[in-house]
């Protein structure tokens, strides 16, 4: 083959499907691989199975003696699996999952040895905190951190290693993970949401918030993704020439599935539903090449933990069937990028989902209730919902006319408009008379029928109600699902908290229970009003109607983080016990360093490219076409010779100043990083980094994408759009 890409490309062509694995039936081997209560009822002790299903339940301690039993139990089923290591599995503040293997193993004597597995082991562990990101929290030769059970989210058995989910804190105490405070956060909206549920039925006890994933990426195949040094240190393509084919036919939303990626789509959904996750859709996504999958909706911290755990069996898989997976928010410019849209609900211990409609005014009204108390949240926090999605992936992605812009808005829907304006209109000031309740009632009785399949999408809002749920679709497709649900789960605890002050604050005053209700959500109505929009996030007018309105528009992740350091943001989690202002200023602290080093990486990449890859194709090629010129010229004599290559002379000028824009555009970009590398204050090396060094990309990007259409197909050694996006 003539070059590297070339033969990454050969290499490509003569790819063959693997064989598929497991062929029974899905149900039969559902869960099979996770420690879960029926195994626990089969493997624990009467005494000591209760015990875990209280603290599953309702969050009780475990005592030493019943955590000895748990952990051998959980020793002796891991090892009919296979299992030789355990590891308390954790959310290190890195964006993705660590863990640390112990053997079961004690020596016993010369010899002789024991597996070993007791409740110490189980409950707690000492891993190395030094590396880990702690935005100050620690210092750097303050090694000591702490993983501690999470009994909440089963155990499981992974590459004939146990799996523990664990939270990861300080020695001093703080969170240096993503799944402590969304714990937190969660415990905040169960105790929050029951004081609510009691106006409506005293018999709700408990309380969930749920989350539904939707997991959109795009496969490479593994020899195309090796010869491209920014997708392997980026995730994503920084030149590339877009196909003369996209996805402007559409013909590859909802398309079949080839035979190669039906074989990997196959072993991982086998991989997952092993290990519980209840993936129950795939399909092929708007970009080629790209793809989604989502389960069955579950509660949110376990729901969370199945989403970092499938990332990592995609990637595991991938590598199997010769494929690389991009989780990247934006792998290839000129075609859609990827996001995790987070559906959210909340349901009780009795069987209802409280943001669905019910059958009654009764139900309808707590419908309501919870339903205009989310509005209003995300009315008052919107800037907040942005940072929780703010990073460098997902800039490229909101607001790009295929994901939901940076503007936080609301939809949802005419008939539900219609009805949220007639209370606010029909709610009376003072006593509500006979006919006013009967009026509303009726109103509020009729949105069974109403919100008969309710609504159309709308695709272009960030936060949109779908029926028995909100969607919030800005999520990157890379993004931990915790950063959302903390921020979500937190801010709805706060409102309903006030919310129920405020209506018994009206019932005290004379009022009854539903028109102290009814008169607070008239009062939320009003004030979240500006937040609610039903026509296209896409367009212009939209942007300028938002400024009209108030809203914000931050459009980069520096200004979007620079949300976190506000004082009411510091008092909100720490009133809701959810993260202490040492933690929030920590997080904020390594989000900025999370972004500088993106984009710091992105440039490196970019000048490396340039001088190893794009300036000997260019130049090579060019030398090429001299030579001809020169051959020319000497045959037919100079004239004629100029004459005849006119179109060589016209590209070996046009590829000098594309090389010429690119070195100037370069050097000004490393000029740049430089001087934002002397900045020692984080957030503005992240600013200097967004307005100096990110602006000069897209500039170098369009002369070497220019330069890509001029050289030689022979000489460009990085593989093409068409290649990457359209093998199988």
């Amino acid at each position: 083959m003539a070059n590297q890409r070339m033969q990454a490309y050969y290499d490509v062509l003569h790819r063959t499907p693997k064989p598929i694995g497991f062929d029974g039936k899905i149900s039969e081997i559902f869960g099979e691989s996770v420690f879960h209560m029926g195994v626990m009822q089969e493997y624990l002790p009467s005494e000591a199975y209760k015990s875990m299903k209280r603290v599953v339940q309702d969050g009780t301690q475990l005592d030493r003696k019943m955590a000895d039993q748990v952990a051998s139990a959980m020793k002796d089923w891991a090892i009919t699996k296979g299992a030789t290591h355990y590891t308390h599995w954790f959310q290190p503040l890195t964006g993705s999952t660590a863990e640390k293997h112990d053997a079961f193993f004690k020596p016993t004597g010369p010899g002789r040895a024991i597996e070993r597995f007791d409740g110490d082991l189980l409950v707690q562990q000492e891993p190395d905190a030094s590396s880990f990101p702690n935005g100050g929290i620690r210092n750097t030769f303050e090694a000591r951190g702490y993983t501690a059970w999470d009994p909440s989210s089963p155990a499981f058995v992974i590459d004939k290693t146990l799996c523990i989910p664990t939270i990861f804190i300080a020695y001093t105490g703080e969170a240096l993970d993503y799944k402590m405070p969304l714990l937190k956060a969660l415990h905040a909206i169960n105790e929050a949401t029951v004081d609510v549920c009691q106006y409506f039925d005293k018999n709700v006890k408990k309380t969930t918030a749920t989350l539904g994933w939707e997991q959109e990426y795009f496969l490479v195949d593994k020899a195309l993704f090796n010869a491209r040094p920014d997708l392997m240190m980026t995730g994503r393509a920084l030149f590339g020439h877009a196909s003369a084919k996209g996805q402007q036919l559409d013909d590859h939303y909802f398309g079949s599935i080839t035979a190669r990626v039906t074989a990997f789509m196959r072993e991982f959904e086998t991989e997952a539903i092993r290990l519980g996750i209840p993936v129950t859709t795939r399909h092929n996504e708007v970009a080629p090449n790209q793809f989604e999958c989502a389960p069955i909706f579950e509660e949110c911290n376990l729901a969370n933990d199945h989403n970092l755990l499938l990332m990592d069996i995609l990637e595991k898989v991938a590598r199997k069937h010769d494929f690389r997976v991009l989780l990247h928010e934006k792998p290839f410019a000129g075609v859609n990028g990827s996001g995790k849209h987070n559906n959210w609900s909340l349901s009780t211990d009795t069987g209802v989902n409280l943001l669905a409609p019910g059958k009654n005014p009764k139900s309808n009204l707590q419908f309501l209730t919870f339903f205009v108390n989310t509005i209003k949240a995300i009315h008052d926090n919107a800037d907040l919902l942005r940072a929780a999605i703010a990073g460098a992936g997902n800039d490229h992605r909101l607001g790009a006319n295929e994901a939901p812009p940076a503007i936080i808005s609301a939809f949802i829907g005419s008939q539900l408009t219609d009805l949220l304006d007639k209370i606010e209109k029909n709610v009376k000031a003072g006593k509500m008379t006979p006919e006013d309740k009967t009026e509303l009632k009726l109103n509020i009785g009729k949105i069974p029928q109403i919100l008969l399949d309710n609504t159309d999408r709308n695709r272009t809002s960030p936060f949109a109600f779908t029926g028995n749920k909100f969607e919030f679709r800005a999520v990157g497709s890379s993004a931990n699902c915790s950063s959302a649900m903390i921020v979500l789960n937190t801010i709805m605890a706060k409102q309903l908290k006030d919310f129920k002050v405020n209506v018994d604050a009206r019932i005290k005053k004379g009022d009854g229970k539903d028109e102290a209700i009814l008169k607070e959500l008239q009062k939320l109505i009003k004030e979240s009003k500006k937040i609610r929009f039903e026509g296209n996030g896409y367009g212009e007018e939209w942007v300028k109607e938002a400024k009209k309105r108030g809203l914000s528009n931050l459009k980069d992740t520096p200004r979007a983080l620079q949300v976190w350091g506000d004082k009411k943001v510091a008092k909100l989690f720490n009133d809701m016990n959810v993260l202490s202002p040492i933690e929030l200023e920590a997080r904020q602290e390594i989000e900025f360093e999370n972004y500088v080093y993106k984009i710091q990486i992105e440039a490196r990449v970019i000048g490396e490219m340039a001088q190893n890859f794009i300036v000997p194709a260019a130049v090579n090629y060019q030398n090429k076409l001299i030579e001809n010129v020169r051959g020319l010229t000497e045959i037919l004599g100079a004239k004629a010779g100029k004459e005849a290559a006119k179109g060589q002379i016209d590209i070996i000028s046009r590829i000098s100043k594309h090389l010429n824009q690119m070195k100037e555009i370069g050097d000004k970009m490393l000029i740049a990083r430089k001087a934002a590398n002397q900045i020692e204050d984080m957030e503005k090396k992240a600013i200097a980094y967004c307005d100096t060094v990110r602006i000069h990309f897209d500039e170098i990007r369009y002369n070497v994408d220019k330069l890509e259409l001029l050289i030689d197909d022979e000489e460009w050694r990085l593989p093409k759009f068409r290649e990457m996006l359209f093998t199988r």
